[in-house]
């Protein structure tokens, strides 16, 4: 496994990273496999929201750490706040008591992470940063980022917040690439040369922030997955074929695929297959050449200009 150092801190997190959203149904022994099998493989980044399962998924979560108490510092805990019941809020009051339910929810004193969960159009930079300098100042957040923001977003809240914004969640997939097809396509008269997100990618870039990918397995806005699919046969023989080549599985090279470029990146996965778990480990370990790279690129259906 590879790791990523964050500013400021001693505790690395790995590359790839565990999402919980679908394990609020899980019973406690599949819980108990779901997060050994990512312990004993490497990875220690477990990704939750205050909205996954309705809070489900953290209570499962927490059942767990309750139980086993000696596992919370094997852990990077990361969890999200902002979105409500058909809109957004990123007021004071509803990320401290956002906060409050997630770590009572995850039977923790603090978690290591929070992102605020989509843009709020009503945010006001001054009440995120008295939330967030309350929440650290209190010990119950070390870290505090964005998820799905563009750059004047970020410098926005970075106008008044002084914490150091670590990390941007985005979607992206070999797929769902409007975050680079834009970077490829600059004074092109076509739909990919449109930027639609700002220069985000360059941007986590340039201000070293980690890009946390989601659905990175995903077509598009859940559109259902890539590997196996139809209108994708191109894409799926080359990923088999590189499959072959590393002695890994198809979904392995996917997720190399993300890793490949030269930001800071971390594939969050939403499997809860333990198999799975051990297959996206293994992207880890693989560089994927420039050649192969543009090559997937182009079999998902892109083009070059």
């Amino acid at each position: 496994m590879k790791y990523i150092n964050i500013r400021g801190s001693e505790n690395p997190v790995s590359v790839i990273g565990i999402g919980t959203m679908r394990i609020a149904g899980m019973n406690p022994s599949e819980v108990d496999t779901f997060v050994h099998t990512a312990l004993d493989n490497g990875i220690n980044f477990f990704d939750h929201a205050d909205i996954y399962g309705g809070g489900k998924s953290e209570e499962v979560f927490g059942d767990l750490l309750e139980k086993q108490s000696e596992l919370r510092d094997k852990m990077f805990i990361q969890s999200k706040c902002g979105i409500r019941n058909g809109y957004f809020d990123f007021s004071k009051e509803h990320i401290l008591n956002s906060v409050d339910g997630i770590l009572k929810r995850l039977r923790t004193d603090h978690i290591d992470s929070l992102l605020l969960h989509r843009p709020d159009a009503l945010m006001e930079p001054e009440e995120v940063e008295e939330a967030f300098s309350q929440l650290y100042k209190s010990g119950k957040v070390r870290y505090f980022g964005v998820s799905n923001h563009n750059p004047f977003q970020v410098e926005l809240l970075k106008s008044k917040v002084t914490a150091d914004l670590w990390s941007n969640q985005l979607q992206m997939s070999i797929v769902h690439t409007p975050l680079i097809d834009a970077g490829l396509n600059v004074d092109m008269e076509d739909d990919p040369a449109i930027m639609r997100d700002g220069g985000t990618l360059e941007y986590c870039r340039r201000k070293d922030m980690v890009v946390q990918v989601w659905s990175p397995l995903q077509i598009g806005y859940f559109g259902g997955v890539f590997l196996g699919h139809p209108d994708y046969s191109e894409l799926n023989d080359m990923l088999n074929a590189l499959a072959d080549e590393y002695h890994v599985s198809a979904d392995t090279i996917a997720y190399a695929w993300i890793l490949r470029y030269p930001g800071k990146m971390l594939v969050n996965t939403g499997t809860t297959k333990p198999d799975r778990i051990v297959s996206a480990a293994k992207a880890a370990d693989i560089t994927l050449t420039r050649k192969q790279w543009y090559d997937l690129y182009k079999a998902a259906g892109n083009r070059l200009p």
